[in-house]
């Protein structure tokens, strides 16, 4: 009985009503357009250029077939880039899905490196301003550490209609989109930059400049 009554209690709060009222506008949305979809190709990933302004790839990853199984995104890119300026190292991932009405939907970062064994010590939602567009993007910063590495790591959601940091504000504007546009396309995009000397400030400063050099290009590859 008194596992009962913790569950009718937590449905109680304002936040499991809310949640519950998206997943049935989710799931009625999705049933109401099914079939409907309109998301246009996209050029592949691995088309995406290999140099983004000082940003040069040095390699190019493969993801084993058993994560792409559980991924189960249309299409996939991880690289590594180096700063010909100052050395440092980046690495790129990017997730895309062309409909999310069929199960397939991205992994959040905050579950998938734990898994890995990496351990989150800071959690933030950061601005990120970048030329040519009118409002600065914001995207997820972490700082994970697994043994002596510490990474920095920046993360989002994008949409043809914009960047989204928060998995419940992706969640909302699927049902949005799927209504107003018939699109649940999306793509996740990941950034890794390794902390050397425990200066996360320098990492963190590195993997923004090399959001702001691959954000534009980048876009052409991405749900438009």
């Amino acid at each position: 009985m008194a596992g009962i009554n913790q569950v009718l209690s937590f449905l109680r709060r304002p936040q499991a009503i809310v949640l519950t009222l998206v997943l049935l506008a989710q799931a009625a949305a999705f049933y109401s357009f099914a079939g409907a979809e309109q998301a246009p190709p996209i050029r592949p990933l691995k088309q995406s250029p290999a140099v983004f302004g000082t940003w040069e790839m040095v390699s190019e990853g493969v993801i084993e077939q058993e994560v792409l199984d559980v991924l189960r995104a249309d299409d996939t890119m991880t690289r590594l880039y180096r700063d010909g300026a100052t050395g440092r190292l980046a690495n790129l991932f990017v997730a895309y899905f062309r409909t999310q009405r069929t199960g397939q939907s991205p992994h959040s970062p905050k579950n998938c490196l734990p898994g890995s064994g990496w351990v989150p010590s800071t959690s933030e939602i950061m601005t990120i301003p970048i030329e040519g567009l009118p409002e600065p993007i914001r995207v997820n910063r972490y700082v994970v550490s697994r043994g002596d590495e510490k990474s920095v790591v920046l993360y989002w959601y994008q949409t043809p209609w914009r960047v989204i940091a928060s998995e419940y504000e992706a969640k909302f504007y699927l049902v949005v989109d799927s209504i107003r546009y018939h699109r649940s396309d999306t793509a996740l995009v990941r950034v890794v930059t390794p902390v050397i000397g425990d200066d996360e400030q320098a990492a963190t400063e590195a993997a923004v400049d090399f959001v702001k050099a691959f954000f534009l290009p980048l876009r052409q590859y991405l749900p438009s």
